[in-house]
């Protein structure tokens, strides 16, 4: 019995003190890593990065760093923590290969969000779709279509394409074109394309509503009218402005021709 006791307490003396040792720098490590990477997620945030990316770095700095202290933990007990790396990192090379198109969407999240190309509310054409954003998180992108379709893009997708953001400067041109007959005058249709841009308050004063003839097509002379507006307002003065156009155009007698096809029949003779 008493042999027993003095190897128990051999392998207290051995063993007891790394033991504590380990359990010291698990409790220490995961107090740390839970203060780092708070640290981390309020410096995020006060550099204005976007909270959804701040509170994620968070999380996978929180978890990197607790690896760390459970390899330093189990190291303390004697472990043979170099072969336990090694499977980690295979673990993680597979995880990678597995997950390689959402690490791409992942990566792509973190450039919109860095870079910034837009903004939520931002009306934007991207990866062959168009809408209003709605929300930009890691992985993908939301956006909301006219007809109230909500669409998600994977982030890769869109940094992978042109964007286009409609939103991003003040002013938004509107090109339409009018077709006059040759035979009418075109002073009088300008006359009245520009009536009916000056009664539109939406329409800015600058810069200045181009109205010109811009081409001597096959069956009309077409004229250019183009406003400029604020993005929100692009939609509505397109349409009222083609509508109001063509009534102000036929008020003043001029003709908007449209394609048309002669047809002449022969008999023949017997």
């Amino acid at each position: 019995m008493e042999e027993v006791l003095d190897k128990l307490y051999g392998y207290i003396t051995q063993y007891g003190l790394s033991f504590l040792a380990a359990v010291l720098i698990f409790i220490i490590g995961k107090w740390l890593a839970r203060i780092l990477s708070n640290v981390v997620e309020k410096l995020m945030v006060k550099a204005n990065v976007e909270k959804t990316l701040a509170s994620f770095t968070k999380n996978i700095t929180y978890v990197a760093l607790m690896v760390f202290v459970v390899i330093a933990a189990l190291g303390k007990l004697g472990v043979q923590t170099t072969s336990l790396i090694a499977v980690i990192g295979a673990a993680g090379l597979a995880v990678g290969l597995a997950l390689q198109g959402s690490l791409s969407n992942f990566a792509a999240g973190v450039l919109l969000v860095i870079f910034k190309p837009f903004k939520v509310g931002d009306f934007i054409e991207a990866a062959g779709t168009v809408g209003t954003v709605k929300d930009i998180q890691i992985f993908c992108t939301v956006l909301d279509h006219f007809d109230n379709r909500r669409i998600v893009v994977p982030n890769a997708k869109i940094t992978a394409d042109n964007i286009t953001n409609f939103s991003a400067i003040e002013k938004r041109r509107v090109d339409l074109v009018f077709g006059i007959s040759y035979s009418d005058d075109i002073k009088t249709a300008k006359q009245a394309l520009e009536k009916v841009v000056s009664s539109d308050s939406r329409i800015l004063k600058e810069p200045k509503t181009v109205i010109a003839v811009s081409e001597l097509g096959d069956s009309s002379v077409n004229l250019v009218c183009r406003p400029w507006v604020k993005p929100q307002d692009y939609w509505d003065v397109t349409f009222d402005t083609l509508e109001n156009g063509k009534f102000e155009l036929e008020k003043n007698g001029i003709t908007i021709p449209f394609p048309q096809h002669d047809v002449h029949l022969f008999k023949e003779k017997d």
